[in-house]
């Protein structure tokens, strides 16, 4: 562990320096690249310092223990040195935990109604705005791209991008099939029902992670569909890109959110570049026959990550375990998601250290 903090220090030394360098405040990709860097390695580099710090304060500590007069001092501040010491190791192995190397991406967010009808078409539209608060907690941005909306209110379908500091991270817990349990609207008798939406959260593809060959990508534009003010609905602003039309591996784009046919454009290719590179992300833990599954099933109402219980003000997120799995709905529904996304990541945490505990026992045996 000692190399590898030792690389991890003087990395951080080679970034600050870097980051004092005008070459790299002239490129603003190589600046943006060394600024996540530093704000990865400086948690670490922080807790490094302050225990070499406090070993520098516990060995003068232990010295006053032989002088009668301060021993007893002395006692307390070495038991208390001791224990800061023993929690800084604790933290800084949870920080050595491999990391999520899409944690720092932009997101692309795809939520589909799934089973329930017109119901499941009105919880896309009740998770995209929870999903909208919650970003806006967090200093991300979402921008819808493409909806189908119904006349009810719901949407079939909603894509949009979520962009900012570590976007991925905030939101990759939410892939998978969503359940709510309420009494639709629409329901005269007060019966509840039962429908589900699925959740997509794909990392946004750089472009040196997807080969993509536009030779196999037709275009198409049109009006764009829906509200979106003066001129976005009188023009051919619309984009459909569809890759490879026709055969198995077809995927249909469309990106309609704006006046412009260009960016449009160029917003439709990035998002099929990212479901591309989630195709081949999947493809390739199936072929190593990965335990995990792709991330929302078909919609059924059995397969599920959590639960929106309405009569009972609850949800459950099916992942945890106790308590630890229950929140109050109408604050989760308001975007208050960060107490489950940090159980989640929690529980993550903990099975990582479980299996480097198990990897070191195995190794040693």
């Amino acid at each position: 562990m000692s190399s590898r903090l030792n690389e991890l220090t003087a990395e951080f030394g080679m970034v600050e320096r870097a980051l004092g360098d005008p070459v790299a405040l002239s490129d603003s990709r190589e600046y943006a690249r060394l600024t996540r860097r530093h704000r990865e390695l400086l948690p670490l580099v922080t807790l490094l310092r302050e225990q070499t710090s406090l070993e520098g304060d516990l060995a003068g500590a232990q010295e006053l223990l032989t002088d009668p007069d301060m021993r007893e001092l002395a006692q307390g501040e070495v038991q208390n040195i001791e224990a800061r010491l023993a929690e800084i190791a604790a933290e800084v192995e949870v920080l050595l935990l491999p990391t999520d190397p899409d944690d720092s991406k932009n997101v692309i967010l795809e939520i589909r109604a799934g089973a329930g009808g017109a119901e499941a078409g009105l919880f896309v539209t009740d998770l995209l705005r929870m999903y909208t608060r919650y970003a806006e907690g967090a200093g991300l941005k979402v921008n819808v791209l493409d909806a189908n909306e119904s006349d009810l209110g719901g949407a079939s379908k909603v894509v949009a991008e979520v962009s900012g500091e570590f976007a991925f991270r905030a939101f990759k817990w939410e892939r998978g099939v969503h359940r709510v349990q309420r009494v639709p609207a629409t329901e005269s008798q007060g019966r509840i029902h039962t429908s589900t939406v699925t959740v997509a959260v794909l990392p946004e593809a750089e472009q040196s992670e997807v080969q993509l060959d536009l030779s196999e990508v037709r275009f198409d534009v049109f009006r764009s569909q829906g509200a979106g003010g003066q001129g976005v609905n009188t023009t051919d602003s619309a984009v459909r890109a569809v890759f490879r039309a026709g055969t198995p591996d077809e995927i249909i784009v469309v990106c309609q959110d704006g006046r412009s046919q260009i960016k449009n454009k160029e917003k439709a290719i990035q998002v099929l570049a990212s479901r591309i590179a989630e195709r081949e992300r999947v493809a390739r833990e199936e072929k190593e026959r990965s335990e995990r599954q792709s991330q929302v099933g078909t919609g059924d109402r059995s397969e599920k990550i959590r639960t929106y219980n309405y009569p009972q003000n609850r949800v459950t997120d099916h992942r945890l375990e106790g308590e630890n799995k229950n929140y109050p709905l109408d604050s989760v529904i308001e975007g208050q998601l960060s107490p489950v996304v940090a159980a989640l990541a929690r529980d993550e945490r903990e099975r990582q250290l479980l299996e480097m505990a198990s990897e070191a026992q195995h190794g040693a045996a």
